[in-house]
C-alpha cells in the first residue's frame, strides 16, 4: 500500500531541496569571497608596496648619480647628502621588497640592481670623489667618461625591468581578483535562480495541494452555515485537508446534536428573561414608592418638628426668666432636640438624593468650584482670620452642584476644627497619576488619629460631643458618596504630619477639555471675587455657627 505523502513532507522536501542548493551555492560563494579577500589582501599587503618600493629604488639610484656630479662639479660636501642616503636608502628598499615578493624574476633583478650599484659606486663614484677631493680634474674627466654613464644606464635598465615585471604582477593580480569577483556574482545569481525556481514550485504546489481543496472545502461549509445541517462534507487533496474536513463534518454532527439543546435551553432562557423583567418592574415599582414615602415622610416629620420648635421658641421667648432656671433649661433642650431633628431629616434627604436627582455630567473646572465654595465661606475665613489656598486645579467630568457641595464640606471641616494656638491655613491641590487625578485638601488644624481613618466616612458617626463640635456627623459621608457617584474613591492620610489630609481620586477627563487649570486668587481675609450657583447639597455643618476650639481633635466624620 502506498501512503500519500503529506502536505507538510512535502513541503519539507521542496524546502531541503532548496536549501541543499542554496547551501552549497553559500559555501562557494564563501569560498571565492575568501580568495578574494586573499587576493586584495595580496595586492595591498605586498604587491602595492612593491610597486611603490621600485619606484622609489630608481629615485634613490638617480639620486646617488646627480650627488656625485655635484659634488665634482663644485666640490661641496651637501651634494655628498643625498649620495650617502641614497645609498642608505637603496639596501633598505632592496631588504623591504626581498621580503615582500617570493617572485624569482624579481629577486634576481633585485639582485642585479644591487650588484650593478655597488660595482658602480666602488669603480665609478668613489673615486670620482676622491680625486675631486685631490683637485685632479683629469683623473675626475677620465673616470666620468662615456663608459661611465653607460654603466649607470645598464642600472637604469635594471631597475626598468623591475618595474615592468612588478607592473606584471600587479596586473596578473587584479586579473585574478576580478576573476573571483565574477565567479561570486555568477554564484549569486545562481542562488537567486534557486530561490525564484523554489518559489514557484512552493506557489504550484500549496494552489494544488492547499487552496483548490480548501475552496471546494469552504463552499460545503457555506452550504452547512446557510442551513443545511444534513449535508455531508468530505475534501479530495492531502491528508491534513482530508482530516480537517472529517472534523468540520464530526462538528457539524455535533451541532446538529445540541441544536435541539439550544432550542430548549433558548425556550427556558426567555422565561427566565421575562420572570427578570417582572422583577425589574416590580423593583422600579417600590423604588418609585420609596422615594414618594420618603418624601411624603420628611414633609410629614418636618410639619410636627417645625410646630414643636416654634411653639418651644415661643415658650422660650415669652416665659424666659419667669419661670425657675430648671424650667429654661429643659425648653432649652427642648428647643435644640427639634431643631436638631430637622437638621438630621435635611441631612438625610440631601445624603438620598445624590446620585437620584442628576443634571448629566459636564465638564468642570474644579478651580473654580473652589473658588466658590471659599466665596461661601468667606465670612467664616474672615472671622477665623484664616486662609484657603489653591492653583492649577484639572478639569473634572462631573456635576457642578455636588462638587461644590463636596469641597464646600472639606473647607468647612478644616475651618471648625482649627487648632486653638494658631488660624486654620486650608491647601488644596491636585497631581495627576496615571488615569486619574489625586486632590488633597490638607489643613493645620487639630488631626485625626489613624484608628479612626475609616470611622469619619460613616454616616452619624462622630468623634467628638456636639457640645464641643455642633453637626450632625454626615457631612464626610455626603463626601464620599458624592466622590464615589463620580467614579472616585477618597480616604485619609495617615501619614501627615501636621492636621488633617484628606486625599481623594476622581477620573481624569479623556475627550472634551483639556485637563489644564487656571490658578484663581488666594482666598484670605476676604472672599476671592468668583461666579457660579450655590451648591444643591448641602448638610447642616456648613452652617458654620462659631466652634468651640480646645481639646486634641480626632475630627467628626462632617463639619
Amino acid at each position: 500500500m502506498v501512503t500519500r505523502w503529506t502536505l507538510g513532507r512535502r513541503i519539507t522536501a521542496l524546502c531541503a531541496v532548496v536549501a541543499l542548493l542554496l547551501t552549497a551555492i553559500a559555501m562557494g560563494a564563501a569560498g571565492a569571497a575568501e580568495t578574494g579577500r586573499s587576493q586584495v589582501k595580496e595586492l595591498l599587503d605586498r604587491i602595492g608596496p612593491l610597486r611603490t618600493s621600485s619606484e622609489q629604488l630608481l629615485t634613490v639610484l638617480v639620486d646617488q648619480e646627480t650627488g656625485v656630479r655635484g659634488f665634482v662639479l663644485t666640490r661641496s660636501d651637501d651634494f655628498l647628502t643625498p649620495y650617502r642616503s641614497g645609498v642608505a636608502e637603496q639596501q633598505r628598499l632592496i631588504t623591504q621588497m626581498r621580503g615582500l615578493t617570493r617572485d624569482g624574476t624579481v629577486l634576481r633583478h633585485l639582485d642585479a640592481i644591487d650588484a650593478q650599484a655597488a660595482a658602480w659606486r666602488a669603480e665609478v663614484a668613489e673615486p670620482a670623489i676622491a680625486a675631486a677631493r685631490a683637485d685632479d680634474q683629469a683623473r675626475v674627466e677620465s673616470i666620468l667618461s662615456e663608459a661611465s654613464r653607460a654603466r649607470f644606464e645598464e642600472i637604469r635598465a635594471s631597475a626598468g625591468a623591475l618595474q615592468e615585471r612588478v607592473t606584471a604582477i600587479r596586473a596578473a593580480a587584479a586579473d585574478r581578483i576580478r576573476g573571483t569577483q565574477g565567479a561570486v556574482v555568477i554564484l549569486l545569481l545562481l542562488a537567486a535562480v534557486v530561490t525564484v525556481v523554489g518559489g514557484v514550485a512552493l506557489v504550484l504546489l500549496l494552489r494544488r495541494l492547499v487552496t483548490r481543496p480548501v475552496v471546494t472545502l469552504a463552499g460545503k461549509v457555506r452550504q452547512v452555515a446557510g442551513g443545511d445541517y444534513e449535508r455531508e462534507i468530505a475534501s479530495e487533496g492531502p491528508p491534513e485537508v482530508a482530516r480537517l474536513a472529517h472534523d468540520i463534518n464530526a462538528m457539524r454532527q455535533q451541532i446538529v446534536a445540541d441544536l435541539g439543546t439550544v432550542r430548549r435551553a433558548h425556550l427556558l432562557l426567555e422565561q427566565a428573561n421575562q420572570r427578570l423583567a417582572q422583577q425589574a418592574e416590580e423593583l422600579t415599582r417600590s423604588n418609585r414608592d420609596l422615594e414618594q414615602f420618603a418624601y411624603v415622610a420628611s414633609h410629614d416629620l418636618q410639619e410636627p418638628l417645625r410646630k414643636v420648635a416654634s411653639f418651644c421658641q415661643l415658650l422660650q421667648r415669652r416665659y424666659a426668666g419667669q419661670l425657675d432656671e430648671r424650667a429654661d433649661q429643659y425648653i432649652a433642650f427642648a428647643v435644640d432636640g427639634a431643631q436638631r431633628m430637622q437638621r438630621l431629616i435635611n441631612d438625610l434627604l440631601a445624603f438620598s438624593r445624590i446620585g437620584r436627582i442628576t443634571t448629566g455630567f459636564t465638564d468642570i473646572d474644579l478651580n473654580r468650584i473652589v473658588a466658590d465654595a471659599a466665596g461661601q465661606l468667606g465670612w467664616r475665613i474672615e472671622q477665623v482670620d484664616g486662609e484657603v489656598t489653591w492653583s492649577d486645579l484639572p478639569v473634572v467630568k462631573g456635576e457642578e452642584p455636588l462638587l461644590s457641595a463636596l469641597f464646600t464640606n472639606l473647607i468647612s471641616n478644616s475651618l471648625k476644627f482649627r487648632h486653638p494656638d494658631r488660624p486654620p491655613r486650608v491647601r488644596v491641590e491636585a497631581e495627576r497619576v496615571g488615569d486619574e487625578w489625586q486632590l488633597s485638601c490638607a489643613d493645620n488644624g487639630i488631626g485625626i488619629e489613624p484608628e479612626y481613618a475609616d470611622k469619619i466616612f460613616v454616616i452619624f458617626q462622630r468623634l467628638h460631643p456636639k457640645s464641643e463640635y455642633p453637626g450632625t456627623g454626615i457631612g464626610l459621608a455626603i463626601v464620599k458618596k458624592i466622590v464615589e457617584y463620580h467614579g472616585g474613591r477618597i480616604w485619609l492620610d495617615t501619614e501627615a504630619r501636621e492636621g488633617t489630609v484628606i486625599r481623594l481620586a476622581l477620573p481624569a477627563v479623556t475627550t472634551g477639555a483639556a485637563a489644564a487649570g487656571h490658578p484663581e486668587p488666594t482666598a484670605t481675609g476676604e472672599p476671592p471675587a468668583i461666579t457660579g450657583a450655590p451648591p444643591a447639597v448641602t448638610t447642616g455643618d456648613t452652617e458654620l455657627s462659631p466652634a468651640a476650639a480646645g481639646a486634641p481633635r480626632t475630627e467628626e466624620t462632617a463639619s
